[in-house]
C-alpha cells in the first residue's frame, strides 16, 4: 500500500502539472509518454506469441506520434488521423513483404493495428478533450470520475465482494465491487458540478453513468488481454500498481465515450 500510495502521488502530480500549470503542449507529451509505456508493455506481452520486433517498433512509434498529430492538426485532425492509419497499414504490409515466411501474416498485422487503436488512438481522445473549451477542467473531471469508480470498485469489492463478476476473466472482481464503482462514479460526477455551471443535471447524470459503465468495461477488457497472455499485471514499471496499462485501462474506454458525449450533448 505504501508503494501504491507513493506511485499514485507521483502520477497525480505529473498529470496535474501537465493539465493546470505547464504549457498546453506538454499535455500531449505526457500523453505520448503514457501511450509509449503502455504499448511497450503490450508488445512485450505479445512477444510470447512470436510478434517480430519490427512490428512492435512500428506500433510503439505510431502510438507515440498520435497525440502529436492531434496537437498539431487539431483543426483538421480527423483527416490526418485517417491518412496516418493508412500509412501504418501499408507500412505493416511492407514489413511483412520483407519477411521470409507468410505464417501468421494477418495475425501479426491485426495485433499491431489493434494495439495502436486500443492504446494509442483511444488514449489520444484525452488530448482532443484538452483542446475543447474548459478542456483542462474536462480532463480533470473525466480522470476524477473514472478513477473514483476504480477506487470504489476496489474498496467495496474487497470489503463486501461475495459474488464473482466474470471469474474466467478476472477472478477478483465481484458484482458488489462493480456496483460500488458505478455508484462512486456517479457521486463523483455530481460532486464536480460546482466547477461546471454550464453542465445540466441530465448531462452530469448521463456522463456519470456512461463513465461509470465504460470504466469497468475498460478494466475488464485489459483483464481479458492479461488472461490471454497468462500474466497478472501488464508490467512492473509502476511499483504497487503494476504496469502502465493497469493504470490507464479504464481511461482507454472512458476518454472516447466522454468525448463523444461532449460532442453530442454539449
Amino acid at each position: 500500500m505504501f508503494k501504491r500510495a507513493i506511485t499514485s502521488l507521483i502520477l497525480i502530480s505529473v498529470i496535474a502539472l501537465s493539465i493546470f500549470v505547464l504549457p498546453i503542449w506538454t499535455f500531449g507529451a505526457v500523453a505520448s509518454l503514457f501511450v509509449g509505456f503502455g504499448l511497450c508493455e503490450f508488445f512485450k506481452l505479445s512477444t510470447k506469441k512470436v510478434l517480430p520486433l519490427s512490428f512492435a517498433y512500428v506500433g510503439v512509434l505510431s502510438g507515440v506520434l498520435l497525440p502529436h498529430i492531434t496537437y498539431f492538426y487539431r483543426p483538421t485532425g480527423g483527416i490526418w488521423e485517417v491518412a496516418f492509419f493508412i500509412v501504418i497499414l501499408i507500412t505493416l504490409f511492407i514489413i511483412q513483404f520483407t519477411r521470409k515466411e507468410n505464417h501468421d501474416a494477418v495475425s501479426l498485422i491485426a495485433v499491431t493495428l489493434f494495439a495502436i487503436f486500443y492504446i494509442g488512438w483511444f488514449f489520444t481522445f484525452l488530448v482532443k478533450i484538452r483542446f475543447l473549451e474548459d478542456g483542462h477542467k474536462l480532463v480533470a473531471y473525466l480522470l476524477f470520475v473514472t478513477k473514483s469508480g476504480d477506487i470504489g470498485a476496489y474498496l467495496v469489492g474487497s470489503r463486501f465482494g461475495r459474488h464473482k463478476l466474470i471469474p474466467r476473466i478476472s477472478p477478483n472482481k465481484s458484482v458488489e465491487g462493480a456496483i460500488g464503482g458505478f455508484i462512486f462514479s456517479i457521486i463523483s460526477a455530481f460532486l464536480s458540478r460546482y466547477y461546471f455551471p454550464w453542465m445540466s443535471f441530465s448531462f452530469i447524470l448521463v456522463s456519470g453513468v456512461l463513465i461509470g459503465i465504460f470504466a469497468q468495461l475498460g478494466d475488464l477488457a485489459e483483464s481479458l488481454i492479461k488472461r490471454d497472455y497468462e500474466v497478472k499485471d501488464s508490467g512492473t514499471s509502476l511499483p504497487g500498481l503494476g504496469g502502465m496499462l493497469d493504470v490507464i485501462d479504464s481511461i482507454l474506454f472512458t476518454a472516447p465515450i466522454f468525448y463523444i458525449c461532449l460532442t453530442i450533448f454539449r
